[in-house]
């Protein structure tokens, strides 16, 4: 056997062991998605939950609209873009509900990949496996309002248990990878006090980073017509809990 025959039989063997993945998105360079670096995006498909504010619930309503790109051309493009980018982001969708997450992230690792992995953190026990196992370099955590059934059922559109929400929350307290996390804010599903009461709720567990909502392709089409909060007064709340928070000094930033 010479060696691309090698090649080829490894690269068979790869793809066999990781059946299961379905990746409906690339984009091949992001400044925006990992806070100071420069990653690809990888979108997977499915969440397990329905939040009416969501822009890419086609990735979970009618996933089979868009064509799997397959993965021997992610690993393929990767490489290729191995000296542009620092990592790469999983998100969707929702990564965790995803069978086959852990060995496809193995394989990037063992390519010497970076991985920040975005999550409502519905999956606590995938998100501790994921940490412990050091498969994953940065945690963007969303999360929908305050940690109670009532405002998590509104923001979200099903039934949650928020007892695993806050077990997430405490698993990225303990430090041992980079995180935030992330609150997107709908005039028309959350209040000031909301946030409010969500961010004393966190204190002491991270820093709350606030998005505007985005109506034009919302999937509740009643708040499409919506309009997102003022800019304005949306970094004045991002400066009044950073202060509340102790990130005083991430003010200005």
């Amino acid at each position: 056997m010479d060696w691309g025959d090698s090649v080829l039989k490894r690269d068979r063997k790869l793809m066999r062991s990781l059946i299961g993945i379905k990746v409906k998105g690339f984009l091949e360079t992001s400044f925006l998605d990992w806070p100071g670096k420069v990653s690809s995006v990888l979108f997977f498909p499915g969440c397990n939950l329905r939040c009416p504010f969501c822009h890419n619930w086609r990735l979970f309503v009618e996933p089979e609209i868009f064509l799997d790109v397959p993965l021997d051309y992610i690993f393929f493009k990767l490489e290729s873009l191995r000296d542009w980018i620092d990592g790469v982001t999983l998100s969707g969708g929702e990564p965790t509900v995803q069978r086959g997450l852990i060995r496809f992230i193995q394989e990037l690792k063992r390519r010497s990949f970076q991985v920040k992995l975005d999550t409502n953190g519905t999956n606590p026990q995938i998100l501790r496996t994921l940490i412990e196992k050091e498969l994953i370099d940065f945690v963007a955590m969303d999360v929908k309002g305050p940690l109670d059934p009532f405002h998590y059922k509104k923001a979200t559109g099903v039934n949650v248990d928020v007892e695993k929400i806050k077990e997430s929350i405490e698993i990225l307290k303990e430090g041992k990878v980079p995180y935030f996390f992330r609150m997107t804010f709908v005039p028309a599903l959350h209040t000031e006090e909301d946030l409010f009461q969500l961010a004393f709720q966190l204190k002491g567990k991270g820093r709350l980073i606030l998005q505007n909502f985005e109506p034009t392709n919302a999937f509740d089409p009643s708040l499409r017509a919506q309009k997102p909060f003022p800019e304005k007064r949306l970094k004045e709340l991002q400066n009044l809990v950073d202060e509340l928070m102790g990130f005083t000094s991430l003010k200005n930033s």
